[in-house]
């Protein structure tokens, strides 16, 4: 059973009188500095100049440059996206680190497979808010939180854990619940169920299943409504009630359609594709491959992201969008 930490269990007085550097403004980043900052943390925002910049002055956030933020910071926030992240510890943030402080990451890509080496005198912790940022930051704002797991990876000081979880309960997730992994764990799993369900397997059973309909001659906005636009609902279900509760939200003809001819459509030969994609995450092919390929410039990656701008179910849902007051 993995242990569950909330308020009451953590001590957040371990993050009094030291600072907390953010590095990177987007949504994460955004989102953990305000909550931090409003639940009394010393809270600095590290960037380049730009617009990020000018957007946590106006958020009432002190910035200043990366290296600046590193130097006075306790504790290191790395949340810039994970292809970045090599280049600014290298260039910026290591030089600002020194024994005794904390270095935190929101994923652990580049710590399990070795692209960053921290120095081994200092604290090097995770904590992963199993949220969007705009999300958290709405949760928090409600008074509640959103789930995050915590990790330790090198516990120089003897600390490491209970700073995680201080910086857990000062976003927010100590109210929703705090849940004790390893890097490992949390990359690898996060890895694969980005991969194989959340974004890859959901993408290819909307467009598979939206080709279909329309080849047979189907409407695309019919299509489009049918394996897409409904998605959202029956997600929704799940989220708020199980698998078990989605089925006894809908008609018993869908319930009988979903358990009989679901396990035809996803069937032991998909679970055959996961196990090796899975096995691709763990063996660290697929972290060489994209290391690689952002190290190539993108092209790739570019092409494919402009080929799923251009598909026709894209193009069909902009248009539902629009008539359904969704989209400008």
């Amino acid at each position: 059973m993995v242990k569950v930490y909330h308020d009451n269990d953590i001590d957040e007085k371990v993050l009094k009188g030291k600072t907390v550097a953010v590095i990177g403004y987007g949504s994460q980043g955004r989102a953990q500095a305000l909550n931090m900052k409003e639940s009394g943390v010393n809270v600095v925002i590290g960037l380049r100049s730009g617009k990020s910049w000018k957007q946590a002055e106006a958020d009432g956030l002190k910035v200043m440059t990366v290296i600046e933020a590193a130097k006075a910071a306790d504790v290191v926030l790395m949340l810039v996206p994970d292809m970045a992240q090599p280049i600014v510890w290298n260039e910026e943030v290591s030089l600002g680190m020194s024994k005794g402080k904390t270095l935190q990451f929101a994923h652990g890509f580049n710590i399990h497979f070795g692209v960053i080496e921290p120095p081994k005198d200092i604290d090097v912790i995770m904590v992963a808010p199993k949220s969007p940022g705009p999300e958290m930051r709405r949760q928090y704002e409600n008074g509640f939180g959103v789930p995050a797991l915590v990790a330790v990876h090198q516990n120089a000081t003897g600390n490491a854990l209970k700073t995680a979880l201080a910086i857990a309960k000062a976003l927010g997730s100590g109210k929703a619940g705090v849940i004790e992994t390893t890097y490992k764990y949390e990359t690898e799993s996060d890895l694969f169920g980005e991969q194989a369900v959340l974004c890859g397997g959901a993408d290819q059973l909307i467009r598979r299943g939206f080709k279909v309909l329309v080849e047979a001659g189907y409407p695309p906005e019919l299509a489009y409504f049918e394996v897409c636009n409904e998605l959202k609902l029956i997600v929704d279900l799940i989220y708020k009630s199980g698998i078990s509760g989605m089925y006894r939200a809908v008609s018993d003809t869908a319930k009988w359609g979903g358990l009989t001819v679901g396990p035809m459509i996803v069937d032991d030969h998909v679970e055959q594709n996961m196990r090796k994609a899975l096995k691709e995450v763990q063996n660290g092919t697929f972290a060489k491959s994209w290391t690689q390929e952002y190290k190539e410039g993108s092209k790739k990656f570019r092409a494919l992201v402009e080929e799923c701008d251009n598909l026709e179910i894209e193009k069909v849902g902009k248009q539902v969008r629009k008539m359904s007051g969704l989209e400008k």
